[in-house]
């Protein structure tokens, strides 16, 4: 296994301190479940904290790196060649309702390209991490996508669409289901993309697709697939670039094949 780099070791302290934090606060999430005051307000105060613990950590070792984050938005250096893009709290909801499934993600990125990511799971204390050109990892063991070659073996992952009050959006989303479906060996829907897209990179799922996502919530997950040896595009099997309107990652074997499924609804 490679050294990671200091860049990565920066990220992995970042990740590793802001999710020590959410494990606690995910211990009073539980308890306000049951409260008076509601888990709402609480939640937000937790993304908050991890947000800026992830800051002062990434600006502690890198202080000339611009910051892109959830919370705060953009954030100029004094290198405008280097980027931090923050997901400090990837699963909120299901923090909300202390399902423990969440993350932190934070990818570096260099002239608009990414070239690091940590996604870092404090429940099952995994941390997945990537350097381009130098191989995907969880903890120490590298990371390989699947192998699967056949739709009606394949697991896929996916998201809901986050404005359910869009018909088309919806309407887009349930043919996109009920192609997938029919096809293939079942559909899982966790409520995270990082991690899903480390899923990916991990041979856990076979693919996942989602429309709408931000920046913040692929980065890192995106490199960890393409590093392990998997294919990021969006629906149509073009290059997948952040802010494309959506994304599909799986293995070489599956990925026509589900380009054709998701956009025409026939492999």
């Amino acid at each position: 296994m490679p050294r990671r780099s200091a860049d990565v070791n920066v990220m992995v302290r970042a990740a590793e301190r802001a999710g020590r934090a959410l494990i606690r606060d995910f211990g009073e999430v539980e308890q306000l479940q049951v409260s008076q005051k509601g888990p709402g307000d609480f939640v937000s105060a937790a993304d908050l904290q991890a947000e800026k613990i992830v800051k002062e950590e990434l600006k502690k070792g890198r202080p000339e790196f611009g910051l892109l984050m959830e919370e705060s938005g953009r954030i100029g250096g004094s290198d405008k060649s280097h980027v931090w893009i923050v997901d400090p709290l990837d699963g909120t909801t299901n923090f909300l309702h202390s399902l423990p499934h969440f993350c932190v993600s934070i990818a570096l990125s260099r002239d608009d390209e990414i070239i690091a990511g940590v996604v870092f799971d404090p429940i099952k204390d995994e941390v997945f991490w990537t350097e381009r050109g130098m191989g995907a990892f969880v903890n120490n063991r590298r990371l390989r996508v699947s192998g699967r070659t056949r739709l009606d073996e394949a697991l896929l992952a996916t998201g809901t669409p986050f404005n359910r009050n869009d018909e088309e959006t919806c309407d887009l989303f349930m043919d996109q289901m009920r192609s997938v479906m029919k096809k293939t060996a079942g559909i899982r829907r966790y409520g995270a993309a990082a991690l899903d897209l480390a899923y990916v990179a991990a041979g856990r799922y076979d693919g996942f697709w989602e429309n709408g996502l931000e920046p913040w919530d692929v980065a890192a997950g995106l490199l960890l697939v393409r590093e392990a040896g998997g294919f990021v595009t969006n629906l149509e099997g073009q290059r997948y670039d952040l802010g494309a309107a959506d994304i599909l990652a799986t293995n070489e074997g599956l990925h026509r094949k589900l380009t054709d499924l998701l956009v025409r609804g026939t492999p």
